[in-house]
């Protein structure tokens, strides 16, 4: 049975010249940042009375202070809601279990974080009544296909999409209207940042090159290079069920713990990445990202995974990974085979209990000591040869 769903928004005209009542609520996604801001500026002008930008804190460290200040100047109400704990359990969690990297170049970050924007986006826009719901991903983007897949998925009811998916605005004329409406700076950032507790993703600006690339060094913040490089450490990482428990034995909810674990394995450096991801058609484009926790998390499980579950258990599981991410990559978290893929992965994960020693240096760690509850592995290898030698065979008949 089809979900009804809504028309795409892909253009302003969509907006403007379409039947939309603009009196009526609107729900956008907003993240502070020149597209989303743009957005808010070309709605106001054309005459929409009732704009709510709605913006998820998935634990990036949103200045709510500048967000407020953006949707006031532009006359708009701002709902900010706190996400975090809804995005490590229910998204970064399964993540973890199906060891979501993409084709072994990256951990996914967005692909967890747009999926629960859409849900609560159009929960708002339920909530309110309203008209459309209306996000500002590029063409050049996943996320178009992540937040339209979502919000299709979810049987989002009232038009909904990007009107910059057939409408692309240049990044200069949407600094210099918002700069003459007041809002000078959001047109001095070099990239484009999208940030939550699991990753700092940066792309586009100066980034837009694969073959000449460099992220500017005040853009790293978990990784970014101390003054005085730390000493050499341990951390013990534990897993309940397959669950990232706690740090060196403190028992820590999952976004406080992502959130230490960045900044202690970052402070050494570990957890950058690059890659190239693909777009409808086959084209890719570069990506570069931040994820320290998210490396020694993801390691953490496999060493226990192994520790635990059988050899073809394993290579069955990995098969599955990439098709997880790949319906998550496609803007198809919803549907109906990542969840079924998904059932399997949390079947494996039930044994993944147990914990991993490592020891950090500048930008590498290393274990020092893998214990799993129920394992599957042997500590003394002479032992279990003697144990395992066959007995000597029936004497000669007589």
């Amino acid at each position: 049975m089809s979900i009804p769903h809504g028309p795409l928004i892909r253009s302003f005209a969509d907006l403007t010249d379409g039947p939309l009542d603009r009196h009526r609520p609107v729900v956008t996604l907003f993240s502070g940042g020149l597209d989303s801001t743009y957005l808010l500026h070309r709605l106001a002008r054309a005459g929409f009375t009732d704009v709510h930008a709605f913006s998820a804190d998935l634990g990036a460290g949103e200045d709510a202070d500048e967000l407020r200040h953006t949707t006031d100047h532009l006359g708009v109400r701002l709902h900010l809601v706190d996400a975090r704990h809804t995005f490590a359990d229910s998204f970064v969690r399964p993540a973890i279990a199906a060891q979501a990297v993409y084709l072994d170049t990256h951990p996914v970050s967005s692909s967890l974080s747009r999926p629960l924007i859409a849900r609560l986006a159009l929960d708002l826009a339920t909530e309110l009544d309203a008209a459309a719901v209306v996000h500002t991903a590029n063409p050049s983007q996943n996320t178009l296909r992540r937040l339209n897949g979502a919000l299709d998925l979810l049987g989002c009811a009232v038009p909904y999409g990007s009107p910059y998916d057939l409408d692309p605005v240049d990044r200069e004329q949407k600094a210099r209207e918002l700069e003459e409406i007041g809002l000078p700076h959001l047109g001095k950032r070099v990239a484009s940042v999208d940030a939550n507790l699991w990753c700092r993703e940066f792309e586009s600006g100066v980034l837009d090159d694969p073959e000449d690339h460099t992220v500017p060094e005040h853009l790293y913040t978990w990784t970014a290079r101390p003054a005085e490089p730390p000493a050499d450490e341990t951390v013990e990482i534990a897993f309940a069920r397959g669950v990232p428990t706690a740090l060196d034995g403190r028992p820590l909810p999952l976004p406080e713990l992502i959130e230490a674990l960045n900044l202690r394995a970052g402070a050494h450096g570990i957890g950058r990445y690059s890659g190239l991801e693909h777009l409808p058609g086959g084209h890719k484009v570069l990506e570069l990202r931040e994820m320290p926790a998210a490396a020694l998390l993801l390691r953490t499980y496999r060493h226990l995974e192994t520790a635990t579950l059988a050899a073809e258990t394993v290579r069955e599981k990995m098969h599955l990974e990439q098709v997880w991410v790949r319906e998550a990559l496609e803007g198809r978290w919803f549907g109906e085979l990542r969840t079924a893929c998904q059932e399997f992965i949390t079947s494996c994960a039930t044994r993944v209990t147990g914990t991993v020693r490592w020891r950090l240096s500048r930008g590498s760690a290393h274990t020092r000591a893998i214990t799993a509850a129920a394992p599957v592995y042997v500590r003394d290898r002479e032992a279990w040869e003697r144990r395992s030698r066959p007995g000597p065979g029936p004497g000669p008949r007589p």
